[in-house]
This record gives structure tokens, C-alpha cells and sequence, in this order.
């Protein structure tokens, strides 16, 4: 069994991003992925376990991220925003053939935690270097222990991006976002939701006050989706979406877009 930390982890009931290697896409890395399988959910968290656990150490964890994930792409912004990069490792896995090496470190990882497992591969994933095994596939828990731990934070000395006095308007936004700003939305769920969002920002410069958060990172993440051409009548989040845009830890819209074409 992998190690686990004492904290507790939270529900999610937003849409996954999917297996990153089907079961053709394995095979041609030379990996073997069954189609059908759900692939497993870890969800253990970064603290000091009386065990040891998965305590915080600089360089000790890597992080795998798919290029054409959201979930991936809040991830690879907060790295950029807790100025984690050098501390926490990244791999980008593309596709099977591009990266073969990436996909079979992930595999190594899924089969260090479960003993001769052969299903899916799921991105993002938090694996610790030091065991080889998978500490979570669950991303809000990722973001959570980015911005904690990870990053030198804790309920003395709390991040920036999650505030506690935000926590609850945190997640109930990201729930909002998950829900009715994706291509699955109905076009009226998806209105009534970005004219919230558009009456916060005539408000304040962030989706939450005057103060960047998490919540700003996946609101963005949201609105730079592929195709999202839903922006027009918006100008204020059109706005959100440049300022943003221009800080070095968030990719150019047109980055977000080539990378999941």
C-alpha cells in the first residue's frame, strides 16, 4: 500500500480530463492499457504522517501533466505562480509516440503503486521520486498541497492563492466553472455564467476581490478553452483573459490553443 499522509482529501465532482494512453495508444509505446478499465484514484496528500508519510522536500516529487488537459493546465500555472518550478519536476506527456519515455515513467509509477497493474494512464499525476509511486491522480488535492507544503505554506502561514477566508468561493467556483463553462454546457447555462462572471470583474480587477487566487486560475483556464469564442460579448472577461495572458506564469491563449490541437 502507498504511504499515507494524515490529512484528509476533498470530493470532486467536476469532469475528468481522461485517460492520457488508451489501450492503441499504449500499445504503440510499447505499453499495455486494456480499454475499459477505469484507471485507479490516489489520493493521498503531502504532511508528516506518523509513519513519515509523503513529507515536503525540494526536488523530491515530479509532476506528470497532459498538454491538452485543463486540469493540467491549472496545475502548470500554479507551479508558476508558488515559483515551484525549479523545486517540483514536470514531464508533458503529448502522445504515446512522442513521448515514450514520459508514458513509460508514468507506467513505472501506476505499477510501483499497484502491484502488476495494467489499466489506463491518468494525467495530472503527483508521483514521488524517492518510492517511484503515485501519491495523487486528484487534482484539486494537487493544487491544494502545491499552495501548502509544497510551497512553504500552512494554516500559520497560508498562500496567497487560498486564502482561508476564500476557501468555500474557491471551490464553489471551480464547481460553477466545471458545470457550465465547458463545451458540454448548454449555451444558456454557459451565458448565465459568464454574465456572473462579467458583473464580478465590473467590480473588481479578480474573480474573488482585488487579489489574484486559485479561483483566477481556473477561471482563466476556463475561458482560453479551445474555441472558445464565446468571449465577444464580454469585454471585461475579454480583459481578464489579456491581463492575465501577460503575466510569465500564464501561457498565451494561443499557446493553450496549439497545444491541444
Amino acid at each position: 500500500m502507498p504511504e499515507t499522509a494524515s490529512r484528509g482529501s476533498s470530493t470532486d465532482n467536476s469532469p475528468q480530463c481522461g485517460p492520457v494512453s488508451s489501450a492503441s495508444a499504449s500499445r504503440a509505446a510499447g505499453l499495455r492499457s486494456p480499454s475499459g478499465v477505469p484507471s485507479p484514484r490516489f489520493d493521498s496528500r503531502i504532511g508528516v504522517g506518523l509513519a513519515g508519510g509523503f513529507y515536503p522536500a525540494p526536488h523530491r516529487y515530479e509532476l506528470f501533466l497532459s498538454a491538452s488537459c485543463p486540469r493540467s493546465q491549472r496545475i502548470s500555472i500554479t507551479l508558476g505562480l508558488l515559483g515551484l518550478q525549479d523545486s517540483v519536476a514536470t514531464t508533458l506527456l503529448t502522445h504515446p509516440s512522442g513521448t515514450p519515455e514520459a508514458f513509460a515513467s508514468l507506467r513505472s509509477a501506476y505499477e510501483a503503486t499497484v502491484h502488476h497493474y495494467d489499466g489506463p494512464l491518468t494525467a495530472p499525476a503527483l508521483c514521488d521520486r524517492w518510492s517511484g509511486r503515485i501519491v495523487s491522480n486528484h487534482t484539486p488535492d494537487i493544487l491544494r498541497d502545491l499552495a501548502g507544503l509544497l510551497s512553504g505554506h500552512n494554516e500559520a502561514c497560508p498562500s496567497a492563492l487560498h486564502p482561508p477566508e476564500l476557501a468555500a468561493d474557491i471551490e464553489a467556483l471551480r464547481e460553477l466553472l466545471d458545470r457550465k463553462v465547458t463545451p458540454s454546457a448548454t449555451p444558456s447555462e454557459r451565458s448565465a455564467a459568464l454574465d456572473l462572471m462579467e458583473r464580478r470583474l465590473s467590480l473588481h480587477p479578480y474573480a474573488l476581490g482585488t487579489e489574484l487566487t486559485a479561483a483566477d486560475v481556473d477561471l482563466w483556464v476556463a475561458l482560453v478553452q479551445p474555441g472558445a469564442n464565446f468571449l465577444r460579448p464580454y469585454p471585461l472577461l475579454q480583459d481578464f483573459v489579456r491581463r492575465l495572458g501577460d503575466h510569465p506564469a500564464f501561457p498565451s491563449a494561443n499557446d493553450v490553443a496549439s497545444d491541444a490541437a
